[in-house]
Order: structure tokens, then sequence, then C-alpha cells
């Protein structure tokens, strides 16, 4: 979430007013994250986040948009897309395509303890049972073709070390995807980025942590669960200075998954793998930011440096789930 489209106050408002929240009160660029334009804005009807989207078109949108706008009718915790009068839930401001959804309340856990991620595994297996039967279909724009792509222009920025790194990861997630145990892995819409600033909590009546909601999911797609999982593993499960996985955070996280959802033998199997591939699909995108950047009002890229160290915890230490 950053800045590359000014908003004017007068634009917002017309929105506002288009989806029936009433006049616009307040309008607050968002600083956080690196890919579209967010506002924090105000109604008379209650509070609500403006996003410009910077590199998805208005044909991509749709499948986006009625994702979160399906598993919310689901009873899945996401912010739901306001729609106008006729129903319309993708709008345009500044020539871009852009939409208004619902602000959950709480906020995010940056230290969170295995009782965080308990709650952030069950609802995730949740949210994958919920959009087994989403009728619209776009593939993980992330994935392996992208990082093919994405890769070949960032390699010359690379030291020695990185890059052989990188080509030896990318040929071993290839033969990965190339398996019969691949192809068999459970799939549906997944949301491919569920990092600890991407999730909600607030404090419940007897003081204890409620996940409150599921957000920014304009990196989702058509993928395997299990790397779904092994996304949120990489976050929220592991020590930040070494990327080592913390062992009763990343048990909690599954057990609680596996309670909803029982995993497979194949998604058991190539867990390790996977979290190689969450963890590779990061880095790479990364060095994208750093060495091929956008110009933005307020955007720091993050640092790529973490999910090499990532990928190599996990290469060096592959991990499964206790007693599997």
């Amino acid at each position: 979430m950053a800045v590359f489209t000014e908003v004017g106050f007068d634009e917002a408002a017309a929105l506002t007013h288009k989806v029936g929240l009433g006049s616009l009160k307040t309008l607050e660029p968002i600083a956080a994250g690196i890919e579209n334009t967010n506002y924090f804005l105000t109604a008379e009807r209650g509070e609500y986040v403006l996003t410009l989207f910077e590199r998805l078109s208005f044909g991509q949108l749709p499948f986006y948009l009625h994702l979160m706008k399906h598993l919310a009718g689901h009873g899945i915790p996401v912010p739901a897309p306001q729609a106008d009068d006729s129903g319309e839930i993708l709008h345009a401001v500044c020539g871009k395509p852009a939409a208004v959804v619902e602000r959950l309340r709480g906020g995010h856990v940056l230290a969170p303890s295995a009782m965080h991620c308990q709650q952030v595994g069950a609802m995730l297996a949740r949210m994958h049972e919920a959009g087994r039967d989403y009728p619209r279909h776009q593939p993980n724009l992330r994935g392996l073709a992208w990082w093919d792509e994405t890769v070949s222009q960032i390699l010359p920025f690379l030291a020695p070390s990185q890059r052989a790194l990188l080509e030896d990861e990318l040929a071993f997630q290839h033969s990965v995807s190339a398996s019969a145990s691949d192809a068999a892995l459970p799939r549906g819409p997944v949301h491919a980025d569920l990092f600890r600033d991407n999730v909600m909590f607030d404090t419940g009546s007897d003081g204890a942590p409620v996940l409150t909601g599921f957000f920014d999911f304009y990196f989702a797609g058509v993928d395997r669960f299990a790397f779904d999982i092994a996304v949120c593993l990489n976050d929220w499960c592991i020590d930040l200075a070494s990327g080592r996985l913390i062992e009763d955070r990343a048990s909690a996280f599954v057990s609680a998954y596996d309670a909803v959802r029982p995993l497979t033998g194949d998604e058991l199997r190539l867990l390790p793998a996977l979290l190689r591939a969450a963890a590779l699909r990061f880095w790479i995108s990364r060095l994208w930011d750093v060495y091929l950047p956008r110009e933005a009002s307020m955007l720091v890229p993050h640092d790529p440096t973490h999910f090499e160290r990532v990928l190599r915890e996990r290469i060096a230490t592959p991990w499964h789930p206790a007693g599997n």
C-alpha cells in the first residue's frame, strides 16, 4: 500500500457518494506497502479503504473483488467491496481501476504467539473450503511463469552466490512443479500474500486476541492450497532475524489448519519444497522492487535479503510438521 496516484478530495468524494456511503469527511493516504495506491476514507456511513490498482487491469480485477464478495458471503471475515446503484463493485478514479472496501476493526500483530498462528491457520482452512465453489478462475499471476520472466531481468544485478542460488532453486521448483505429487495437490483460490500486515486482530471480552479479518487479496489466484500455507508459515511462524521456523508456532498453525481441512499425504510430503517456493517467490519480488523500482510517493521497498535468508534456511533445514 503506497501512493503512486495522488487522489484529490473531490474525486474521492464523488466515488463515496456513488457507492452510497454519504458525504466524505476525511481522506488519508496509506504509506505502507508497495503495490497499489491506498487511502483511508471516513464517510457518513463509516470507515473504508479506497484502493487504486496500479498493475492489475480492469479485466483482471473482477476475479479478486468477486472473490472477496464470495468469501464474505460465506462467513469469512474479509472486507466486502462496496457497490453502486447498478451493483458494480469495480470503479474508476483518476483513470485507474478502483474499489472501496470496508475497513476492518483491530490492528496488526507483528509479534504473533502460537495462539495467533492457530487462529490464522484455522481461518485460512475455512477460507480455502469457502472458495471451492467460487466460479471464476485466474492463475496465481506471481507463480512459476512470472518467476522465470522476472529472474532473467534481475540476475545481472546480483552477486555470483546469489545468482547461483536463484538459478538452482528455480530449477528445483521446475522439477517439483513437473512431478505427479504436485499435480495431485488440492487447488483453489488462495490469498498468496497473507503476511502479518494483511490480517487484523482485536481483543475479546476475555482479553484474548480475536482474529477480525483477512484483507489485501490482490495477489490471489488459483494455486495449491499448501502453497498458501507455506507463505503463512514463512512469515507468521519464523524468527525474523534468522529466518528459522519456530516449532510451536508452526505446529499450532498446521494443526489448526488440518483440523478444519485435513491435509493430504502429498501436501505433507511437499511442504518443505513449498516452503522453499514461498521464500523464492518473495525474494524474487523484493529484488525486482529494489532493482527495477517504480516511482511512488512514500514508497520504501522491502529488504530482499530477508527472504534470501529464509530460502537458505529452508534448504539447509527442511521442516515437516511433528508426527508427519
